[in-house]
């Protein structure tokens, strides 16, 4: 279905339930990298522990008989936003408000329970088609998601920048600590202005 510099997502039946699902497994080549493997299970962990209908659902994490992490997820039917923004250019208002109010409602429980998406874009937005053709937006990979509590704090460092510079909040790009829920409202004003206008607030190299 997709494949990055991280990992690829595949289609696949569950055996026994006979259903169609979404299996995501990290890039072999990553396995020697201790921060990126716990971060692709605190990834799971993170979209596991929110029950938004709004966030990809997730439902198991294992590792292969070859050692690589994979975790298995709902399989969902559309396309990202950022698909949509370039085939349209711009989303009418009350469309692209839809959207983004779509995405706050994930968002809003995420920063309830200490978490912080910090890699918000409209690529990480999914359009998913349910039935009669109804769109519901999904938030995709908390990949780089910043835990305010318990052991997965431990993995977000001051200094580091992560993220996709066009929609990083100031904060983020200078890589503070102090990071919090703010970002991510940076990035969703960013998306807003961007799905309206067809042109990003800030470019620059």
């Amino acid at each position: 279905l997709g494949e990055g510099g991280m990992g690829s997502v595949m289609e696949a039946e569950h055996l026994k339930l006979r259903q169609p699902i979404a299996i995501k497994f990290l890039n072999p080549t990553m396995l020697g990298v201790d921060e990126i493997v716990q971060r692709f299970e605190r990834e799971a962990r993170a979209a596991a522990t929110l029950r938004s209908r709004h966030v990809v659902r997730v439902t198991d994490v294992e590792v292969t008989s070859d050692g690589v992490p994979y975790m298995v997820m709902e399989l969902l039917v559309g396309g990202d936003l950022e698909s949509e923004r370039e085939k349209r250019r711009h989303i009418p208002f009350a469309e692209a408000v839809n959207y983004v109010l779509q995405a706050c409602g994930a968002l809003a429980e995420a920063h309830d329970a200490g978490i912080i998406h910090r890699d918000l874009k409209p690529g990480n937005l999914f359009l998913a088609r349910e039935d009669h053709d109804r769109v519901i937006v999904k938030v995709l990979d908390f990949g780089i998601s910043k835990f305010l509590q318990g052991e997965d704090a431990k993995l977000t460092s001051a200094g580091a920048i992560m993220g996709t510079a066009l929609y990083m909040s100031p904060e983020q790009i200078r890589g503070d600590e102090s990071i919090d829920a703010r970002s991510d409202i940076w990035s969703l004003g960013v998306i807003l202005f961007e799905l309206i206008s067809g042109t990003a607030p800030f470019v620059g190299p």
